[in-house]
C-alpha cells in the first residue's frame, strides 16, 4: 500500500483530489472530455508548523477541506456553464471567448460563510430548540442523547432526500468513483477504470465517516459538558448557553474525530475499528453510487492528476485548465 495519504471529494460531473503536495479536479465536459485542473497546494499545517498538533490539526483540516472544497464546486458549476454556453453557441453558430472562469474571491468567501452558518443553524441549534421541547434539559445525558439522536436523523433524511434529484445521483456516483480509484491506488492496482471497478465503492476514511463520528462524539462530550456546567452553576444550561457552550466545544470534537478516523485508516482490519467505521459505511450505501466507466475514468485523471503522473492510460482526451 502507498504511503502516499490521498483524499477527494465529488463535484459536478468530476471529481477533486488531494495530495499531500497538488490538488487536482477532473470535469467530465458534454462533449466527452475531460477538463484538468492541477495546481500546487500547501497545507495549512505546513506552513504553520504549530497545527500540525494531534487534535488541533483535525479541526483546522476540517474547515480546510471545507473551503477547498466549496472552491472545487464553485470550478466545477463554472466550467458546467461555460461548457453549454460553448455548446448553445455553436448550434446558434455562435462564437465565445473559449476562456476559462476566473475564481471570485470574495463570492467563495460569501459561499463559505454562509455555508458554515447554515449548517450551524441547522444541524446544531435546531436539534437542541427541538430537544429543549420535551423538557428533559436537566438530565445532560438524556438531553444530549435525543438532541444527537435528532441530528443524526436530519442528516441522513437530508442526503437520503437529496440523493433522488438527478443531478446529486450523479454526483453520488462520482462519489463512488472516487472511492473506488482511491482504493485501486491504495491496493497498489493498475489505475485504469477495468481495475477500479472491481473495488467497493465504501471508504472508510470518507468524509461521511467523519460526520457520523463526529455526531456519536459529540453526544458524549456535550453530556459531559453539560454535566460540568450544571455542577458548577447549581442549574442545567438555558438554550443559548448550552448552544455556544456546545458550539466552543466543536473544534475539540472535530479534531478527536479527525484522529480516530485517522487511526481507522491504519487499522482497518481491527474489530474495534470496524465496529467504529460500520455507520459510516452504512450512510454511504446513501451518498454514494456505483459509477459508469466513463466516470471511473474522470476519477482516475484527478487521482492521477494530484499524484503528478504525466503518462496516463487513459484514452480519454484530457485539456490542461490554466
Amino acid at each position: 500500500m502507498p504511503d502516499l495519504n490521498v483524499g477527494g471529494q465529488a463535484v459536478i460531473e468530476g471529481v477533486m483530489m488531494r495530495s499531500e503536495d497538488r490538488v487536482a479536479t477532473a470535469v467530465r465536459t458534454p462533449d466527452g472530455r475531460i477538463l484538468v485542473k492541477a495546481d500546487p497546494y500547501v497545507s495549512w499545517a505546513k506552513k504553520h508548523k504549530l497545527l500540525k498538533l494531534p487534535i488541533l490539526r483535525g479541526a483546522v483540516s476540517f474547515v480546510e477541506m471545507l473551503v477547498l472544497g466549496i472552491s472545487t464546486l464553485n470550478f466545477s458549476a463554472d466550467i458546467a456553464i461555460k461548457e453549454q454556453e460553448k455548446l448553445d453557441a455553436q448550434e446558434k453558430g455562435e462564437t465565445t471567448d473559449g476562456k476559462p472562469p476566473k475564481s471570485n474571491n470574495l463570492m467563495l468567501g460569501l459561499t463559505v460563510v454562509f455555508a458554515l452558518a447554515m449548517g450551524i443553524f441547522i444541524f446544531f441549534f435546531v436539534p437542541l430548540a427541538i430537544s429543549n421541547l420535551f423538557n428533559v434539559d436537566k438530565n445532560a445525558v438524556w438531553f444530549n442523547l435525543l438532541a444527537g439522536g435528532i441530528r443524526l436523523t436530519m442528516f441522513v433524511l437530508y442526503v437520503w432526500g437529496i440523493s433522488f434529484f438527478g443531478e446529486f445521483r450523479r454526483i453520488f456516483q462520482y462519489h463512488g468513483a472516487e472511492h473506488k480509484s482511491i482504493s485501486t491506488y491504495e491496493m497498489g492496482d493498475e489505475l485504469v477504470p477495468e481495475q477500479a471497478a472491481r473495488h467497493t465503492r465504501f471508504h472508510p476514511r470518507c468524509g461521511t465517516s467523519f460526520i457520523l463520528i463526529v455526531a456519536l462524539l459529540a453526544m458524549f462530550v456535550y453530556a459531559v459538558s453539560d454535566t460540568i456546567y450544571a455542577l458548577y452553576t447549581g442549574h442545567p444550561p438555558v438554550l443559548l448557553t448550552r448552544f455556544g457552550l456546545h458550539f466552543s466545544l466543536l473544534p475539540l470534537v472535530a479534531g478527536t474525530s479527525y484522529e480516530l478516523l485517522k487511526l481507522s485508516g491504519k487499522t482497518r482490519d481491527h474489530a474495534l475499528t470496524r465496529i467504529l467505521i460500520q455507520p459510516g459505511l452504512w450512510v454511504q450505501k446513501i451518498t454514494t453510487r456505483e459509477p459508469t466507466m466513463d466516470q471511473l475514468e474522470v476519477a482516475i485523471v484527478a487521482l492521477e492528476a494530484s499524484l503528478g503522473v504525466t503518462e496516463s492510460k487513459i484514452a480519454s482526451q484530457k485539456v490542461a485548465v490554466p
